[in-house]
Protein backbone atom coordinates (compact mmCIF):
# COMPACT_ATOMS: atom_id res chain seq x y z
CA UNK A 1 0.00 0.00 0.00
CA UNK A 2 1.23 3.53 -1.21
CA UNK A 3 1.56 6.59 1.44
CA UNK A 4 0.29 9.82 0.86
CA UNK A 5 0.87 12.87 2.70
CA UNK A 6 -1.63 15.60 2.58
CA UNK A 7 -0.88 18.92 3.79
CA UNK A 8 -3.06 21.45 2.37
CA UNK A 9 -5.26 23.60 5.09
CA UNK A 10 -8.00 23.60 2.87
CA UNK A 11 -8.70 19.78 2.47
CA UNK A 12 -7.64 18.89 6.11
CA UNK A 13 -9.55 21.25 7.84
CA UNK A 14 -12.54 19.00 7.27
CA UNK A 15 -11.09 16.25 5.53
CA UNK A 16 -11.95 16.85 2.16
CA UNK A 17 -14.47 14.28 0.52
CA UNK A 18 -11.69 13.84 -2.74
CA UNK A 19 -9.51 11.86 -0.07
CA UNK A 20 -11.91 9.15 -0.29
CA UNK A 21 -10.96 8.25 -3.54
CA UNK A 22 -7.62 8.04 -2.71
CA UNK A 23 -8.27 5.18 -0.03
CA UNK A 24 -10.70 3.56 -2.47
CA UNK A 25 -7.90 2.94 -5.07
CA UNK A 26 -5.11 1.61 -2.31
CA UNK A 27 -3.86 4.68 -0.53
CA UNK A 28 -3.29 5.24 3.11
CA UNK A 29 -3.72 8.83 3.94
CA UNK A 30 -1.47 10.50 6.47
CA UNK A 31 -3.10 13.92 7.19
CA UNK A 32 -1.55 17.10 8.55
CA UNK A 33 -2.75 18.63 11.69
CA UNK A 34 -5.67 19.89 10.25
CA UNK A 35 -5.95 23.61 9.31
CA UNK A 36 -2.13 24.06 9.81
CA UNK A 37 0.81 23.84 7.51
CA UNK A 38 3.20 21.39 8.72
CA UNK A 39 6.40 22.30 10.08
CA UNK A 40 9.59 21.38 8.76
CA UNK A 41 10.49 18.52 11.68
CA UNK A 42 6.93 17.12 10.93
CA UNK A 43 8.17 17.19 6.67
CA UNK A 44 11.11 15.65 7.50
CA UNK A 45 9.71 12.38 9.75
CA UNK A 46 6.84 11.83 7.72
CA UNK A 47 7.77 12.43 4.40
CA UNK A 48 10.31 9.50 4.13
CA UNK A 49 7.53 6.95 4.51
CA UNK A 50 5.45 8.60 1.90
CA UNK A 51 5.36 7.97 -1.90
CA UNK A 52 2.81 10.43 -2.51
CA UNK A 53 2.90 14.26 -1.09
CA UNK A 54 -0.38 16.58 -1.83
CA UNK A 55 1.57 19.80 -1.03
CA UNK A 56 0.25 22.85 -0.16
CA UNK A 57 2.07 26.22 -0.29
CA UNK A 58 4.78 25.35 2.71
CA UNK A 59 8.11 25.64 2.31
CA UNK A 60 9.80 22.05 0.43
CA UNK A 61 14.01 22.40 0.13
CA UNK A 62 16.42 20.46 -1.02
CA UNK A 63 16.75 18.76 2.32
CA UNK A 64 13.22 17.75 2.41
CA UNK A 65 13.43 16.08 -0.47
CA UNK A 66 16.18 14.35 -0.12
CA UNK A 67 15.19 12.64 2.92
CA UNK A 68 12.05 11.55 1.46
CA UNK A 69 13.91 8.56 -0.41
CA UNK A 70 10.03 6.68 -1.60
CA UNK A 71 8.63 9.46 -2.81
CA UNK A 72 7.90 9.50 -6.57
CA UNK A 73 5.53 12.26 -6.94
CA UNK A 74 3.97 15.70 -5.56
CA UNK A 75 0.69 17.25 -6.24
CA UNK A 76 -0.03 20.66 -5.78
CA UNK A 77 -3.97 21.84 -5.15
CA UNK A 78 -3.19 25.27 -6.22
CA UNK A 79 -0.74 26.32 -9.46
CA UNK A 80 2.14 28.15 -7.41
CA UNK A 81 4.92 26.22 -6.90
CA UNK A 82 8.13 28.53 -6.20
CA UNK A 83 8.12 27.41 -2.84
CA UNK A 84 9.42 23.90 -3.87
CA UNK A 85 12.80 23.24 -4.69
CA UNK A 86 12.51 22.53 -8.35
CA UNK A 87 16.10 21.67 -9.10
CA UNK A 88 16.32 19.33 -6.26
CA UNK A 89 13.07 17.66 -7.64
CA UNK A 90 14.33 17.69 -10.86
CA UNK A 91 17.64 15.80 -9.83
CA UNK A 92 15.89 13.53 -7.94
CA UNK A 93 13.40 12.44 -10.62
CA UNK A 94 10.11 13.59 -8.89
CA UNK A 95 7.96 15.10 -10.93
CA UNK A 96 5.54 17.99 -9.47
CA UNK A 97 1.70 18.00 -10.81
CA UNK A 98 -0.10 21.58 -10.44
CA UNK A 99 -4.19 21.80 -10.36
CA UNK A 100 -4.03 24.36 -13.70
CA UNK A 101 -7.00 26.94 -13.82
CA UNK A 102 -8.75 25.20 -10.31
CA UNK A 103 -8.85 28.57 -8.14
CA UNK A 104 -8.29 31.07 -11.01
CA UNK A 105 -12.38 32.11 -11.39
CA UNK A 106 -11.96 32.91 -7.19
CA UNK A 107 -8.60 34.55 -7.46
CA UNK A 108 -9.86 36.47 -10.58
CA UNK A 109 -13.40 37.53 -8.26
CA UNK A 110 -11.33 38.84 -5.47
CA UNK A 111 -9.00 40.69 -7.59
CA UNK A 112 -11.99 42.80 -8.38
CA UNK A 113 -13.34 42.73 -5.04
CA UNK A 114 -10.19 44.42 -3.90
CA UNK A 115 -10.29 46.78 -6.80
CA UNK A 116 -14.31 47.72 -5.17
CA UNK A 117 -12.60 47.65 -1.56
CA UNK A 118 -9.62 50.35 -2.55
CA UNK A 119 -11.69 52.72 -4.51
CA UNK A 120 -14.59 53.31 -2.33
CA UNK A 121 -12.77 52.69 0.71
CA UNK A 122 -15.09 50.14 1.64
CA UNK A 123 -12.84 48.63 4.61
CA UNK A 124 -11.97 51.88 5.62
CA UNK A 125 -15.79 52.92 6.42
CA UNK A 126 -16.97 49.59 8.25
CA UNK A 127 -14.18 50.35 10.21
CA UNK A 128 -14.97 53.76 10.88
CA UNK A 129 -19.26 52.78 11.22
CA UNK A 130 -18.56 50.37 14.06
CA UNK A 131 -16.01 53.17 16.06
CA UNK A 132 -19.33 55.10 15.68
CA UNK A 133 -17.86 57.65 13.39
CA UNK A 134 -20.11 58.96 10.12
CA UNK A 135 -17.19 60.10 7.95
CA UNK A 136 -17.66 59.52 4.44
CA UNK A 137 -14.22 58.80 1.83
CA UNK A 138 -15.02 60.18 -1.55
CA UNK A 139 -14.08 57.48 -4.27
CA UNK A 140 -14.18 57.41 -7.66
CA UNK A 141 -15.94 54.95 -10.51
CA UNK A 142 -14.54 52.00 -12.17
CA UNK A 143 -16.40 52.55 -16.04
CA UNK A 144 -14.06 54.44 -18.19
CA UNK A 145 -10.94 53.91 -15.98
CA UNK A 146 -7.58 51.85 -17.18
CA UNK A 147 -6.78 48.62 -15.36
CA UNK A 148 -3.15 47.40 -16.35
CA UNK A 149 -3.35 43.04 -15.93
CA UNK A 150 0.68 41.93 -15.09
CA UNK A 151 0.02 38.18 -16.31
CA UNK A 152 -2.44 37.17 -18.74
CA UNK A 153 -2.94 33.84 -17.95
CA UNK A 154 -5.96 31.69 -16.69
CA UNK A 155 -6.46 34.34 -13.95
CA UNK A 156 -5.39 37.69 -15.97
CA UNK A 157 -8.11 36.60 -18.53
CA UNK A 158 -11.00 36.07 -16.16
CA UNK A 159 -9.70 39.46 -14.76
CA UNK A 160 -9.65 41.25 -18.26
CA UNK A 161 -13.14 40.10 -18.88
CA UNK A 162 -14.72 41.09 -15.86
CA UNK A 163 -13.37 44.72 -16.04
CA UNK A 164 -13.92 45.00 -19.28
CA UNK A 165 -18.14 44.31 -18.16
CA UNK A 166 -17.57 46.98 -15.89
CA UNK A 167 -17.12 49.60 -18.22
CA UNK A 168 -13.06 49.71 -18.16
CA UNK A 169 -10.29 50.13 -20.80
CA UNK A 170 -7.74 47.06 -19.79
CA UNK A 171 -4.32 46.80 -20.56
CA UNK A 172 -2.53 43.43 -20.54
CA UNK A 173 1.29 42.46 -20.41
CA UNK A 174 2.54 39.24 -20.08
CA UNK A 175 6.26 37.55 -21.43
CA UNK A 176 4.52 35.05 -23.70
CA UNK A 177 1.07 36.80 -24.67
CA UNK A 178 -1.97 34.60 -25.82
CA UNK A 179 -2.21 36.30 -29.50
CA UNK A 180 -5.76 35.12 -29.72
CA UNK A 181 -7.24 36.56 -26.55
CA UNK A 182 -9.00 39.56 -27.93
CA UNK A 183 -12.08 39.84 -25.81
CA UNK A 184 -12.86 43.62 -26.81
CA UNK A 185 -11.46 46.54 -28.69
CA UNK A 186 -10.93 48.24 -24.87
CA UNK A 187 -8.42 46.01 -24.19
CA UNK A 188 -4.79 45.69 -25.67
CA UNK A 189 -1.79 44.18 -24.70
CA UNK A 190 1.09 46.94 -23.84
CA UNK A 191 4.62 47.59 -23.02
CA UNK A 192 5.70 46.95 -19.59
CA UNK A 193 6.59 50.51 -19.16
CA UNK A 194 3.11 51.82 -21.31
CA UNK A 195 1.25 49.68 -19.11
CA UNK A 196 2.59 51.14 -15.92
CA UNK A 197 2.54 55.42 -17.33
CA UNK A 198 -0.89 54.62 -18.57
CA UNK A 199 -2.52 52.38 -15.81
CA UNK A 200 -5.16 54.18 -12.67
CA UNK A 201 -5.55 50.37 -11.49
CA UNK A 202 -2.81 47.77 -11.97
CA UNK A 203 -3.62 43.97 -11.15
CA UNK A 204 -0.54 41.47 -10.22
CA UNK A 205 -1.20 37.94 -11.86
CA UNK A 206 2.36 36.78 -12.85
CA UNK A 207 5.13 34.43 -10.81
CA UNK A 208 7.65 36.02 -8.70
CA UNK A 209 11.25 36.21 -10.38
CA UNK A 210 15.13 36.31 -8.63
CA UNK A 211 14.23 40.62 -7.96
CA UNK A 212 10.46 41.99 -7.14
CA UNK A 213 8.85 42.75 -10.77
CA UNK A 214 7.30 46.45 -8.40
CA UNK A 215 9.93 48.30 -7.00
CA UNK A 216 11.18 51.99 -6.69
CA UNK A 217 12.41 52.01 -10.33
CA UNK A 218 8.71 50.80 -11.64
CA UNK A 219 7.25 52.66 -9.24
CA UNK A 220 8.54 55.69 -10.83
CA UNK A 221 6.69 55.14 -13.69
CA UNK A 222 3.51 54.77 -12.72
CA UNK A 223 0.40 57.24 -12.28
CA UNK A 224 0.59 59.37 -9.07
CA UNK A 225 -2.13 57.99 -6.92
CA UNK A 226 -1.66 54.27 -8.89
CA UNK A 227 -4.01 51.77 -7.27
CA UNK A 228 -1.88 48.13 -6.99
CA UNK A 229 -3.63 44.83 -6.24
CA UNK A 230 -1.50 41.96 -5.57
CA UNK A 231 -3.28 38.55 -5.45
CA UNK A 232 -0.23 36.59 -6.84
CA UNK A 233 3.13 36.06 -4.95
CA UNK A 234 4.49 38.42 -1.92
CA UNK A 235 7.86 38.47 -3.85
CA UNK A 236 6.53 39.95 -6.86
CA UNK A 237 6.80 43.24 -4.99
CA UNK A 238 8.89 45.29 -3.06
CA UNK A 239 7.67 46.15 0.58
CA UNK A 240 9.58 48.62 1.18
CA UNK A 241 9.18 50.59 -1.76
CA UNK A 242 5.33 49.95 -1.36
CA UNK A 243 5.13 51.29 1.87
CA UNK A 244 7.38 54.18 0.81
CA UNK A 245 4.71 54.98 -2.42
CA UNK A 246 1.86 54.62 0.04
CA UNK A 247 3.67 57.13 2.48
CA UNK A 248 4.39 59.88 -0.09
CA UNK A 249 1.17 59.09 -2.06
CA UNK A 250 2.58 57.95 -5.00
CA UNK A 251 0.80 54.96 -4.54
CA UNK A 252 -3.66 55.48 -3.13
CA UNK A 253 -4.03 51.94 -1.85
CA UNK A 254 -1.97 49.00 -1.94
CA UNK A 255 -4.51 45.75 -1.65
CA UNK A 256 -2.64 42.24 -0.77
CA UNK A 257 -3.86 38.76 -0.19
CA UNK A 258 -0.08 37.30 -0.16
CA UNK A 259 2.56 37.26 2.16
CA UNK A 260 6.28 35.84 2.46
CA UNK A 261 5.38 33.66 5.29
CA UNK A 262 1.89 32.62 6.86
CA UNK A 263 0.47 34.13 8.93
CA UNK A 264 2.67 37.24 8.20
CA UNK A 265 4.44 39.32 11.00
CA UNK A 266 2.69 42.76 11.78
CA UNK A 267 4.56 45.45 10.11
CA UNK A 268 4.04 48.78 8.90
CA UNK A 269 2.98 47.53 5.34
CA UNK A 270 0.20 45.70 6.73
CA UNK A 271 -0.95 48.32 9.74
CA UNK A 272 -1.18 51.01 7.07
CA UNK A 273 -4.33 52.90 6.55
CA UNK A 274 -4.24 52.85 2.66
CA UNK A 275 -3.53 49.01 2.75
CA UNK A 276 -6.26 46.20 2.24
CA UNK A 277 -5.10 42.98 3.70
CA UNK A 278 -6.79 39.74 3.64
CA UNK A 279 -5.70 36.29 4.46
CA UNK A 280 -4.57 34.16 1.48
CA UNK A 281 -8.41 33.92 0.63
CA UNK A 282 -8.09 33.93 -3.31
CA UNK A 283 -8.69 30.34 -3.67
CA UNK A 284 -10.80 29.88 -0.71
CA UNK A 285 -13.49 29.39 -2.00
CA UNK A 286 -15.94 26.15 -1.86
CA UNK A 287 -15.68 25.71 -5.45
CA UNK A 288 -12.01 26.64 -6.36
CA UNK A 289 -11.26 23.82 -3.18
CA UNK A 290 -13.27 21.56 -4.75
CA UNK A 291 -11.64 22.26 -7.86
CA UNK A 292 -8.10 21.76 -6.89
CA UNK A 293 -8.77 18.60 -4.01
CA UNK A 294 -9.94 16.54 -7.38
CA UNK A 295 -7.02 17.28 -9.57
CA UNK A 296 -4.59 16.89 -6.94
CA UNK A 297 -5.98 13.46 -6.01
CA UNK A 298 -6.80 12.77 -9.97
CA UNK A 299 -2.68 13.51 -10.37
CA UNK A 300 -1.65 10.81 -7.99
CA UNK A 301 -4.26 8.07 -9.09
CA UNK A 302 -3.44 8.73 -12.55
CA UNK A 303 0.30 9.28 -12.28
CA UNK A 304 0.57 5.58 -10.39
CA UNK A 305 -2.22 4.02 -12.90
CA UNK A 306 0.43 4.75 -15.55
CA UNK A 307 3.57 3.23 -14.20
Amino acid sequence: MKTVYVTPRSITKNRHPSLKRLEDSGFKIILATPGKQPTREQQLEILPECEAYLAGIEPIDGEILEKASKLKIISRNGVGIDNIDLKVAKRLGIPVKIASGANSQGVAELSIGLIFSAIRSIPLSDKRMKNGLWEREKGMEVFGKTLGIIGTGNIGEKVAKMALALGMNVLGYDLYPDIDFNPSDKFSYSEFNELLSNSDIITLHCPPSDTPLINRKTLEKTKEGVIIINTARAGVVDDEAILDGLNSRMIKVYATDVYDEEPPKMNDLIKHKNTITTPHIGGYTDESIDRAAEVAVDNIIDFFRER
